[in-house]
């Protein structure tokens, strides 16, 4: 009896001496272990890097808590579980979760609150066992550093999508929303985006929810080429500070002079982002009596420079079957005015087929009277981003735009080898200049010929970046189309393609990353409620009893020897 003893307190010291052994090594050593299938919870290197870069409290305040339905409770988990992941690599991270309506005497105000920041709630139909009913959620986060703010949208708006569908694309984009969110407030601004000026490009107010996204994370400032004309070389200088060069959609003529600065900015190693239109047609203008346009070619004298680099815009117009939707005005004159929806071909709306970073896991793309593009063999490497889809072909130009046309009857024969026009094109490598072996508008002692390792964006359509405007003409969101009430991903693929134009790629990789989120059908939970619930509540309980029932006995014969 008492060498059993002895062998007993032996064991527990041994047992205590290795458990202080592996807490001592584990203060030295830490790491997390993620037993799921598809590694959820493994941080990529992008985030933990951004965690480092936090070296004060970060408070994260989540506005998801209380009843929230089947589908945000998982939002609400995933959330929680990916926040505590932060948490434990950097403790300088806290968060709570808060319910804006909790307190109904203070639940308007908070609502109020929260919408002046810009949260905006959700109103989705419960529908529990075939009875439905409203409910309002905030899915949002807000994050503070340093007396810095930002909001962190948890849910991802995926036109046409489901509740449960726009939760799974949510969880899949929740760590770039939170490493991103992040980043913004630790991190000090350091590259400098220059938005060109002086050849009718779009006005501020059409771009602003664009230059406002950026602007949390970039330097931006107008840049106007006006100068090139008294003092080239000047204008040269101050363009090779910036870090990126955005020209949207211009609509007059560059000069020469104007060309070769654009040129030697790209040589020397500037990123650039075209969004250029060949053709003179606006969708404004078909608004009237007949309905219907002229489209003409347009004239920029860009076509020699971009020929050089390896691609072609040409004067013509997509026409593609699966357009946009557009609201006109049915019924009969005199009778009450009636708005019918219709598909309006020369708005392509495009899903990305790449798998590029830039555009993987986006959902639809919204283009306006976009002009196709021709890659060139040149020894520069060509990525199309987007594409227009198989049923498409191209309209020459001049030609006439009519509304009519949203009741023209097609069939795939009319498609045949016509379609997946690329619209959007990445380009990467050395670049030799427009002007080599050729006559330079204005003398210049530095000029280079062939250029540094670079890379520049090419979207044949300037409205992508454009945001309308309400009835007090304030900008409403990017990608926001009023008239159909549809959101479309422009945002953003306008965002990862300046992040990844700064090289700052680890954010679009987490963007990019895939999850495995098993859902149950709700149709089959209604048609076998009992099953489920036997199997989801009472398998799990009945398990945990016989494994307790057979634990007790393998004890109590052991002991009773």
């Amino acid at each position: 009896m008492i060498t059993a003893k002895k062998r007993n307190l032996k064991s527990v010291v041994i047992t205590i001496a290795i458990l202080l052994v592996l807490n001592i090594i584990g203060n030295y050593f830490f790491h997390r272990f993620d037993l799921t299938k598809d590694k959820r919870y493994t941080l990529s290197q992008t985030s933990l890097n951004i965690i480092k870069q936090v070296k004060e409290p970060l408070s994260v305040k989540i506005y998801m808590e209380g009843d929230l339905p089947a589908e945000f409770k998982r939002l609400q988990q995933e959330t929680k579980e990916l926040l505590e992941e932060f948490q434990a690599y950097n403790s300088n991270i806290i968060f709570e979760f808060v319910n804006p309506l909790e307190n109904e005497d203070e639940s308007m105000n908070n609502i109020k609150a929260l919408y002046m920041k810009g949260l905006t709630p959700v109103n989705i139909t419960v529908d529990d066992k075939g009875k439905q009913s409203q409910a309002m959620v905030f899915p949002w986060a807000i994050a503070v550093y340093h007396n810095k703010e930002v909001n962190i949208p948890l849910l991802k708006n995926i036109m046409g999508a489901s509740t449960t569908e726009k939760v799974i694309g949510s969880v899949q984009h929740l760590e770039y929303s939170i490493a991103d969110a992040l980043n913004k407030i630790t991190k000090e601004k350091q590259k400098k985006i220059a938005v060109i000026k002086g050849n009718g490009e779009i006005q501020d107010v059409l771009i602003a929810k664009f230059l406002l996204q950026i602007r949390e994370s970039y330097h931006i400032g107008p840049f106007t080429l006006d100068s090139v004309a008294k003092n080239p070389i000047g204008t040269l200088d101050a363009l090779k500070k910036y870090d990126l060069a955005i020209i949207a959609k211009p609509t007059e003529a560059f000069t020469d002079a104007e060309k070769q600065v654009l040129d030697q900015f790209v040589i020397n190693g500037g990123k650039s982002m075209w969004l250029m239109e060949q053709t003179t047609v606006e969708m404004d203008s078909l608004y009237n009596e007949a309905g219907a346009t002229l489209a003409f070619p347009r004239n920029l004298n860009l076509n020699d420079m971009f020929f050089k680099y390896g691609i072609r815009i040409n004067p013509e117009i997509v026409k593609d079957e699966q357009g946009s939707p557009i609201k006109l005005a049915t019924g009969e004159p005199g009778s009450a005015t009636q708005y019918q929806s219709f598909n309006w071909k020369f708005a392509p709306l495009v899903y990305p087929e790449s798998q590029h970073p830039i555009v993987k896991n986006l959902g639809g793309i919204k283009f306006d009277f976009a002009n196709p593009i021709d890659t060139l063999k040149n020894g520069i490497k060509k990525t199309v981003l987007l594409q227009s889809s198989q049923y498409s072909k191209k309209i020459g130009t001049p030609a006439e735009i009519n509304l009519n046309i949203v009741t023209e009857e097609t069939s795939p024969n009319h498609y045949i080898n016509t379609g997946n026009i690329p619209m959007a094109v990445l380009l990467e490598g050395n670049f030799h200049s427009a002007f080599q072996n050729r006559v330079l508008a204005f003398k210049q002692n530095n000029f280079e010929a062939t250029g540094k390792n670079n890379k520049m964006i090419v979207i044949s359509d300037g409205d992508i970046i454009k945001n309308q405007l309400d009835k007090n003409y304030a900008p409403v969101e990017l990608g926001f189309d009023q008239r159909s009430g549809n959101l479309y991903d422009n945002k953003d693929f306008l965002l990862n393609c300046v992040n990844y134009l700064l090289d700052d790629n680890g954010l679009i990789n987490i963007r990019s990353k895939d999850l495995d989120l098993p859902l149950l059908d709700k149709e089959k939970v209604y048609d076998n409620y009992t099953l489920t619930q036997v199997i989801t509540i009472g398998l799990p309980i009945l398990i945990l009893g016989i494994f307790g029932v057979v634990f007790s006995l393998l004890r109590k014969r052991k002991y009773s020897r």
